[in-house]
């Protein structure tokens, strides 16, 4: 079988950067996509992946990104893992121009870029036994919690996307997975939902032990598309121990009780 290809959105930083990073030591020709060209030049200097600047809510773009892989050759699995969150004000006092930026990047992207590149990878499937779509949602589109609001919504809508393929693809040889991370320690999704403030953002992890890091969510990410191809993670679920649920997480040490 041809060296297996696969395509990284949100490669740029966190857990789509750590999972190029991945792919490339297992041996994998990737395709990393983000909005940042310069980050990319870094990570395709570092890793030898193969890079393509496009902002996936924006449909020319999206179809660039199609024509450029079809150019490529076979795409044997796409890892939908852009997104993100902005704020956590209330349902009452949230912004609804944040709502639409979080519904388009972590909903209507995942659409555009899915749809776009089906017809690369049912024929990677048809040359080569299977394909794989592994969407990167949150365990927020699987419990609410206060402040969620907008980004519980959309992962909501994430989660029932990636539901309803699995049934419309069934009869298919296209695995449809879904990993869903909970508290992951990175560089940039807290920043970026508390609109830059770092110190809000240092706090969400504070005296937590043990977070989740980008490498982790990796690690499961290529675990399952390297599976055999009769077998599909639908759903994996991913909490650092300290985290119980999303509005429950222990701060300070862990111990047995009685010790």
């Amino acid at each position: 079988m041809a060296e297996r290809r696969v395509v990284v959105t949100g490669a740029s930083s966190g857990i789509g950067a750590a999972t190029v990073r991945l792919f490339r030591e297992r041996g994998w020709s990737v395709v990393g996509v983000a909005r940042r060209t310069d980050r990319l030049e870094e990570l395709a200097a570092e890793t030898g992946c193969d890079v393509f600047t496009a902002d996936l809510t924006d449909q020319a773009q999206v179809d660039a990104l199609r024509d450029h892989l079809a150019g490529l050759g076979a795409v044997h699995a796409l890892v939908n893992n852009a997104g993100g969150a902005f704020g956590m004000a209330s349902v009452e006092a949230s912004e609804a121009e944040d709502w639409a930026r979080m519904f388009d990047v972590n909903v209507v992207a995942v659409k555009r870029v899915t749809s776009a590149l089906l017809p690369l990878l049912r024929a990677a499937a048809a040359a080569d036994g299977h394909a794989d779509i592994l969407t990167v949602t949150s365990i927020a589109g699987h419990v609410a919690y206060e402040g969620g609001g907008g980004y519980n919504a959309s992962k909501f809508a994430a989660r029932a996307l990636v539901a309803v393929l699995r049934l419309e693809l069934a009869g298919e040889p296209i695995r449809v997975l879904e990993i869903a991370p909970g508290m992951v320690k990175t560089d940039e999704f807290s920043l970026v939902r508390f609109g830059g403030d770092r110190a809000r953002a240092d706090s969400v992890y504070e005296n937590v032990p043990n977070p989740l890091h980008a490498e982790d969510i990796a690690e499961a990410i290529v675990h399952s598309i390297e599976l055999p191809g009769h077998v599909n993670l639908d759903l994996v679920t991913i909490k650092p121990v300290a985290q119980a649920a999303p509005h429950k997480v222990i701060r300070g040490e862990l111990r047995p009780k009685g010790y």
